[in-house]
């Protein structure tokens, strides 16, 4: 026998420990715990600690644990104690969720981390160690919105500004922008300063921050925007943190705007720089260049992409070789980055329209030379179809970095696409595959509907009223629970029931009419004392001189409208009715004068609950409707359908997930497309790849032939994104709603093939309704077409000089005037009789009708009063 240590390598056999042996439990013991079970790139990107890291984590990969397993690592292995890392998140949930992690990881390690927090909480705490440098003092205080507006009223007051045409809210919308990209007032380009007050915008901008410093406050943007500042003009105290942060560790990187982009891109570099040096003296590697109007001093044109400039010029900036040599003073070994290591997935870049710029992660390995790039690309979220129409999908992009989704989990299902007449079919098949899916076992908790825009969530709140489906909307209110739903819906109660104070209370003064609290307050002193409802003692202070001239004007219109309302109720359908009142009361223009970022929604969603009343009798029939709908307040723990915007989904899971209204103008948007063009298409098809990946086990994508869109019925056609995916991984599926779509252009045979009018089989009660009121509202407008809600025609048109449409349905012309009635109570008072008023002093009584006095003061001479507001002497 040949002894072991004769044995030529031939003859070694292959050896590895064997599984549960000794060899391979003393190796697992001798492995880090928070480094069991990653896989090999989750692990690389864990373990490779030096220098700059980009790891491409895609949509549930295990992003957060190879974070929070980094930090363990660094930790453990002695490179740096807790607080001299800086790790940012986006959100205090994630930061919350990382520090419960580490805690598990290793116990009370992680309350030593004090730089472990969101962007701005971790800004500000660095601005108030040094507020005097930017002229405040460590106890300033951060003014929220509603602050922050109240101040920018005040400014444009003190310069003689409209703030009806120039609302204060608008110029906060724009001031932010402007801090999210980095610009001071002097830097704001006078192009953007002049969209506002006739070309103020920038010296209001001046203003405000010199308000700001006199009140010892600063907002939400100004705790990046000083921090840059600081370092800027401040490189001793830049230098400080540079050197206390060893590592630095960013999550979703893909959703940084530029002020964040600035703030680590000095903090990730360690240059010597003179006080007052630009940022191209201070950030290794940006090109020098003059301040341009619109851009931070001296950033590069790379970093002034973001904001304008061609990507050509950002290329030859940086192919001209201008770095750290470059900059007196400045050496090879201050210029190397620090062990920056950021997180995020290009993929997933969705909140373009609020600042952030996908180019940050895009062009990471030009702004870190050397820096080295890590896929996670294993999945264990979803199944292999839905991860291969995802990847095909996003494929489709040009502007990104490349990576493909895999799994080792079954293929499962694939991807369904399911195309439908309209909405309403599209939200009944949705319901009826939901009530499979719950009969078959599976809880409603694990199924959601994701949608691209917040109007399209009325219709299936609807539906899932009619099964007693339980629902709940995620990121926003429900639809009905929206202020200006709740706004219109007041005006209709008034309308339907005059004693509903709750409801006239609420729109008294909806648009601003001049009734304040005081107005209201002597409503209700007078309603209380005679016992009758608020309208009916609106009715009465009208004829008097209780209130001033102008608000008592003001009140005797309202009324005099609702009176003018009540009758043509019974003239008009009550969706006619709808579009009158939203339009006579100022409703409507009081939001197309809005120029905030939500108006636009809010409009779109009046012309969605005009729509929604079309299927029901009247006006009466669909109030009580509503009041079924909001009486659903399930808790939260409550078994439910998850109903929420595809940009509020980013970060959740469900087994189950539907995609309603996957067509072209609407996914994707049409407004997008306009403003932003191709990147618009493909931060879209961004989004489109998030709902996906949003689903575990079941992708179902729908799309409906005919949609109410901005008011009008149009015929859409399927969005582009659904031919984009890959057609081994798709079934197209037969709506369970009802026949499917229509056969004229090739999809399948329609139901209205072999008939030549609406007057099908289609038989739904909501069905039948809609065409009936249909041909009723033709009739009524002689030759008119009915039962769709036409822009041109509508009153909730942006062309605010539509004369035409005023004109289509001019309001109906009551005989007689509103003549206020006594409530039918006789006075206690009697003639002569000796009174004394809390406004009006002294008198007596000279006239009597009914509840209402005809006093003759001392000072104030004649008035008409209630007798309630009166006390006998």
């Amino acid at each position: 026998m040949t002894e072991p240590n004769k044995l030529t390598h031939h003859g070694v056999p292959d050896h590895q420990p064997a599984a549960g042996g000794i060899a391979a439990r003393a190796r697992a013991a001798a492995t880090p715990q928070y480094l069991t079970g990653l896989n090999p790139e989750q692990r690389e990107a864990v373990e490779t600690l030096d220098g700059p890291v980009l790891v491409l984590a895609g949509a549930g990969t295990g992003k957060t644990r190879v974070l929070t397993s980094r930090i363990a690592h660094i930790l453990s292995q002695g490179r740096a104690r807790p607080g001299e890392i800086l790790s940012v998140t986006f959100t205090n949930k994630a930061a919350r969720e990382m520090k419960l992690r580490l805690g598990h990881m290793l116990g009370q390690a992680v309350e030593g981390m004090p730089w472990l927090g969101t962007f701005h909480s971790i800004g500000g705490r660095i601005l108030r160690t040094h507020a005097e440098l930017v002229q405040l003092k460590s106890n300033f205080t951060v003014l929220d919105v509603d602050d922050q507006i109240r101040l920018l009223k005040q400014l444009l007051a003190a310069d003689n500004i409209d703030d009806k045409r120039w609302p204060a809210r608008m110029l906060a919308g724009l001031i932010d922008g402007w801090k999210n990209r980095g610009l001071t007032p002097s830097q704001v380009p006078p192009g953007e300063a002049a969209v506002f007050g006739n070309g103020r915008g920038g010296k209001l901008y001046t203003l405000y921050q010199e308000r700001l410093k006199i009140l010892n406050a600063a907002d939400f943007g100004d705790l990046l925007l000083e921090n840059i500042r600081l370092f800027r003009e401040h490189p001793d105290v830049l230098r400080q943190y540079q050197h206390r942060f060893k590592f630095i560790l960013v999550d979703e990187y893909q959703d940084t705007n530029v002020a964040q982009y600035l703030w680590l891109r000095l903090l990730s570099q360690a240059p010597a720089a003179k006080p007052g040096a630009p940022l191209s003296a201070i950030i290794p590697g940006y090109v020098s260049s003059p301040v341009i109007p619109g851009h931070a001093e001296g950033v590069s044109y790379d970093v002034q992409s973001h904001i304008g400039e061609s990507r050509g010029n950002v290329d030859s900036a940086r192919d001209s070789g201008s770095g750290p040599s470059d900059h007196p003073g400045m050496t090879a070994q201050a210029s190397a980055p620090k062990n920056i290591c950021c997180v995020g997935d290009d993929d997933q870049s969705i909140y373009g329209w609020r600042g952030a710029e996908v180019d940050n992660i895009l062009r990471f390995d030009h702004d870190f030379p050397g820096a080295k790039v890590i896929r996670l690309e294993r999945n264990y979220r979803s199944t292999g179809h839905i991860l291969a129409a995802a990847s095909h999908l996003i494929a489709h992009n040009e502007s990104r970095l490349g990576k493909t989704l895999r799994t080792e989990d079954v293929d499962g299902e694939k991807v369904t696409v399911t195309g439908s007449w309209d909405s309403e079919e599209e939200a009944r098949a949705i319901g009826e595959e939901i009530e499979e899916l719950q009969r078959a076992g599976n809880k409603l908790n694990d199924i959601a509907i994701l949608v691209r825009a917040s109007f399209q969530m009325r219709e299936f709140e609807d539906r899932f009223v009619t099964l007693g489906l339980s629902y709940r909307v995620i990121g926003g209110p429900r639809f009905y629970e929206r202020a200006e739903i709740r706004d219109a819906l007041a005006y209709l109660r008034v309308i339907n029931s005059a004693a509903d104070d709750l409801a006239f209370e609420r729109i008294v003064n909806v648009p601003k009419r001049g009734l304040g609290d005081a107005t209201v307050q002597m409503l209700h002193d007078h309603a209380r004392k005679r016992r009758i409802p608020l309208y009916e003692a609106a009715r009465a202070v009208v004829e008097t001189d209780e209130l001033k001239p102008k608000a008592r004007g003001s009140l005797r219109d309202l009324i005099a409208s609702f009176e003018r309302w009540r009758v043509q109720r019974d003239v008009v359908s009550h969706t006619e009715l709808a579009e009158i009142v939203l339009d006579e009361s100022g409703y409507t223009e009081m939001w197309q004068k809005d120029r905030s970022a939500d108006a636009a929604g809010r409009l779109d969603n009046l012309k969605e609950l005009v729509r929604s009343m079309e299927e029901f009798e009247n006006l009466q029939g669909f109030l009580e409707h509503i009041s079924l709908v909001m009486d659903r307040d399930g808790g939260s723990d409550d078994d439910a359908v998850s109903l929420m915007t595809l940009h509020s989904a980013k970060g959740l899971e469900f087994d189950n997930v539907f995609l309603p209204g996957w067509e072209e103008g609407l996914f994707p948007s049409q407004r997008t497309l306009d403003e932003q063009g191709r990147a618009g298409l493909e931060e879209e098809r961004r989004l489109a790849h998030v709902g996906l990946t949003r689903a575990r086990r079941r992708a179902k994508l729908y799309f409906a032939t005919n949609r109410r869109i901005h008011g009008t019925w149009s015929t859409t056609i399927p969005s582009r994104f659904l031919d984009e995916l890959p057609a081994h991984n798709v079934e197209i599926t037969e709506s369970k709603g009802g026949s499917g779509w229509g056969g004229a252009s090739g999809y399948g045979p329609s139901r209205f093939d072999n008939v030549e009018s609406f007057g099908s089989s289609y038989t739904t009660p909501g069905w039948q309704r809609a065409q009936a009121n249909r041909a009723r509202n033709q009739s009524g407008r002689n030759g008119q077409a009915g039962g769709g809600f036409n822009e041109s025609q509508s009153p909730f048109s942006n062309s605010r000089n539509d004369s035409s449409s005023r004109t289509k349905r001019a309001p109906m012309t009551i005989e007689g005037e509103l003549i206020a009635k006594s409530t039918g109570t006789v006075s206690e008072f009697s003639l002569d009789d000796r009174v004394f008023h809390q406004k009006f002093g002294y008198g007596n009584v000279v006239k009597i009708d009914g509840n209402k006095l005809t006093i003759a003061f001392e000072k104030a001479g004649e008035k008409k009063v209630v007798d309630s507001f009166v006390e006998r002497v």
